[in-house]
């Protein structure tokens, strides 16, 4: 069996390792000017950088959630700009979190799933970037990539690289590329510790401008919650999706891909990775949003305290969303919508004006380059997003994408979840899981934003379904996508269970 170790040994011989070694030194190619290419350090604004753990583009009373109350990040976009459709590449930890760092697909970077994880050294992140152009830089948080960023330059850091616990997380702390050894936290919920040391490292005097991540570990199973929070929502009831029965269908109409899927509420036995009811998954989820909302106002309060919000950028996404009952699914992977779509707010009054909200699709890839068109830094011609600022601004005739390519690799897995790519449209939703036998989905997202009727195979719509899958194979090419999928050497589930 391929192990975890041999599966990182042949990583560097990968199709896109390959790709990018045709690049050169990617580090620091340039390429289009920024909104403000003279500006100086002195002149540039702040960034924060708050990322989510599996944070849903619909948890946010902003977004209409009846239960949830989240008025500090909702001040972000209501004083700001809300991307109504932004998504991810790749719905998993690892690869995402890279893609935000790089402006990167997965298969380009080689970082294509949490154990195939290494970012290739030649590969420039934003931060670095950053720290070229006069920054001073903070990384606070769950890194998940491998190496956990420590090889990456940092005025300060203080995190961890994968899974963490709620109450005994082991964190590493440095600065200027000198690190103590890993310390075991007791006793304080992980998010209030990580936005306690945020809050410090903006207290201290800064004389230049700086971009801090504060990247949080809730909500992420096993969904432990804040000891003052250990009872919230008891007796508030949960809104049950139309599409939660579709197991005991065994999902009439999709493929066996979706079916053995082994993500289920209340049947899926996976160490302390395990949701027994839709009600247990969706209120510690809630919970974990409610602590982000309360830490997220902790940094805007400081920020305001030192007179510099107006002064200072902050951008709120996720690394992924969530399934929470659609389908009978929890977790992410599966390219469907709740999987898939992320928040993305952007507050920066300089530049934004209060309640933009584009339409058009935005990606994680874009991360990076708004980052440096707002500091005012030139964005790598290699890199494969694009700058969202021209849409924060309200500028809707701004060329743009009108489709993207989803890619996910980790299979065997804990969840066995197949490997898939597919396009997704503005309108259409094309899923290929190209493993024998091949399967796939097709769904109308106009007619059908649930995605419940598969319309593949069906004599109407066989052009449709010619056209995305050429689509496809041309979005693989205009990316350089030459990956070849191998297995990770992850045990299957019942493996797990049964070892």
């Amino acid at each position: 069996m391929l192990t975890r170790r041999s599966a990182l040994k042949w990583l560097s011989g990968l199709a896109g390792a390959k790709w990018l070694s045709g690049l050169g030194d990617v580090s620091w190619a340039a390429g289009a000017a920024t909104a403000d290419p003279k500006a100086t350090p002195a002149k540039r604004p702040n960034i924060v950088c708050v990322l989510g753990e599996g944070l849903r583009a619909d948890e946010f009373s902003l977004m209409g959630n009846p239960i949830l109350k989240t008025p500090h990040m909702d001040r972000i976009g209501t004083e700001g700009c809300v991307f109504n459709n932004a998504f991810v590449i790749n719905a998993l930890c690892l690869p995402a979190r890279a893609t935000i760092m790089t402006g990167l697909y997965s298969h380009t970077t080689g970082a294509v799933s949490n154990v195939q994880g290494d970012l290739p050294g030649k590969v420039a992140v934003v931060s670095d970037l950053l720290f070229e152009a006069g920054y001073e830089t903070a990384f606070i948080g769950k890194s998940h990539i491998h190496g956990a960023l420590l090889d990456r330059h940092w005025d300060y850091y203080f995190g961890f690289p994968g899974q963490g616990d709620y109450y005994r997380p082991i964190i590493t702390e440095g600065a200027h590329g000198k690190y103590e050894k890993p310390r075991l936290y007791e006793g304080q919920y992980i998010d209030d510790l990580l936005t306690d040391r945020a809050v410090a490292w903006l207290e201290q005097e800064h004389d230049r401008p700086f971009v801090l991540f504060l990247w949080f570990y809730a909500p992420h199973a096993p969904f432990y919650r804040p000891k003052d929070l250990v009872n919230m929502y008891n007796g508030v009831p949960i809104p049950v999706p139309s599409t939660f029965n579709e197991d005991q269908s065994d999902y009439a109409g999709k493929p066996r891909a979706v079916a053995d899927a082994d993500n289920k509420i209340g049947s899926t036995e996976l160490h302390d990775d395990c949701p027994r009811s839709l009600e247990e998954l969706v209120k510690d989820h809630y919970v974990g949003v409610m602590d982000n909302d309360r830490n997220v106002g902790r940094v805007v309060a400081e920020l305001e305290r030192q007179r510099a919000l107006d002064d200072t950028a902050i951008l709120l996404s996720s690394d992924h969303g969530f399934l929470l009952g659609e389908h009978h699914f929890y977790d992410k992977r599966l390219m469907y919508e709740p999987s898939i779509r992320i928040p993305m707010m952007l507050r920066y009054p300089k530049r934004i004006p209060a309640g933009t909200r584009p339409n058009k699709m935005a990606l994680n890839l874009d991360i990076a380059p708004t980052m440096l068109d707002i500091a005012g830094v030139a964005i790598p011609q290699v890199m494969q997003g694009h700058s969202l600022m021209p849409l924060a601004a309200g500028r809707e005739d701004t060329p743009w994408r009108k489709d993207w390519l989803y890619e996910y690799y980790e299979y065997p897995g804990y969840e066995n979840v197949k490997p898939c790519r597919g396009v997704r449209t503005e309108r259409y939703k094309y899923i290929h899981y190209f493993l024998a036998p091949e399967e796939f989905e097709l769904y109308d997202l106009a007619s059908d934003p649930e995605e419940k009727n598969n319309l593949y195979g069906k004599p109407a719509y066989a052009a449709l379904a010619s056209q995305l899958a050429t689509r496809l194979d041309e979005l693989r090419r205009e990316t350089g996508d030459h990956f070849q999928y191998r297995p990770t050497g992850l045990p299957m589930h019942d493996e797990v269970n049964n070892n």
